[in-house]
C-alpha cells in the first residue's frame, strides 16, 4: 500500500500525537470509506475557530469522557473535517493549515491557494 500524500504532493506527516488526532486516532489526518467527516484538514486552533465551531454545533473545546477527548486548547493541532474548515473559510474564521499533515483528498473541498493562504508558518511541535 502506498503511502498517503498531503496537498503538496508529499508524504503525509503526522498532524498531533499530543492531543491524539485523526479519524483513526494515529496522529494522522489519514481518510478512508468509514470517515464521513473527511477528517482530512490539520489544523492549528484558534479560540476564535474554538468559538465559531461551538456556536454552529461543533464543540471541540470541551471535554467528552465518552470519546476520550479531552477538549482542544488554542495551539492545539487537531485533524478536521474538510467541510468544517471550508465553512470556517467562508464565515472567516478558518484556523491556520499544516499543509503538509493535510490530506490530498482535502482538495476536493477547497483550493489549495485558500490552504496556503492560511497555512502555519512556524515549526511543527517539538522541532
Amino acid at each position: 500500500m502506498s503511502q498517503p500524500k498531503n496537498v503538496l504532493g508529499t508524504e503525509l506527516q503526522p498532524c498531533s500525537l499530543d492531543p491524539l488526532t485523526g479519524f483513526y486516532r494515529d496522529g494522522c489526518c489519514r481518510t478512508g470509506r468509514d470517515d464521513m467527516g473527511l477528517h482530512t484538514v490539520c489544523v492549528q486552533v484558534t479560540e476564535e475557530f474554538l468559538e465559531f465551531s461551538k456556536a454552529v454545533g461543533n464543540d471541540l473545546s470541551t471535554p467528552n469522557p465518552f470519546y476520550d477527548f479531552a477538549g482542544l486548547s488554542p495551539g492545539d493541532r487537531w485533524c478536521l473535517c474538510a467541510p468544517r474548515w471550508k465553512e470556517a473559510l467562508e464565515a472567516g474564521m478558518a484556523p491556520q493549515v499544516v499543509l503538509e499533515s493535510t490530506h490530498i483528498s482535502t482538495l476536493e473541498f477547497a483550493d489549495l491557494e485558500d490552504l496556503q493562504d492560511h497555512a502555519v508558518q512556524e515549526p511543527a511541535q517539538g522541532e
